[in-house]
């Protein structure tokens, strides 16, 4: 019977583990994952989306996209 408390033992910290890589795998996978959400992907999307929409003209698109790709 001893024996089987050893395979006990070994299946607990295999069981462990398992459960210490898969919680440290979803923390990476939601940092990497998360920003791409909540951010804009770049002031020049935006500016784009909003000449799309019609919230400004030519004109100002064209002097806002100047500045934004001005080095």
């Amino acid at each position: 019977m001893p024996f089987f408390g050893h395979w006990t033992a070994i299946f607990a910290l295999v069981f462990y583990a398992i459960l210490i890589v898969l919680a440290v795998w979803l923390v990476l996978w939601a940092i990497r994952i998360a920003p791409r959400r909540i951010r804009p992907d770049n002031a020049l999307t935006i500016l784009n989306e909003r000449f799309a929409r019609g919230e400004i003209d030519q004109q100002e698109y064209d002097a806002r996209k100047g500045a934004l790709l001005r080095p």
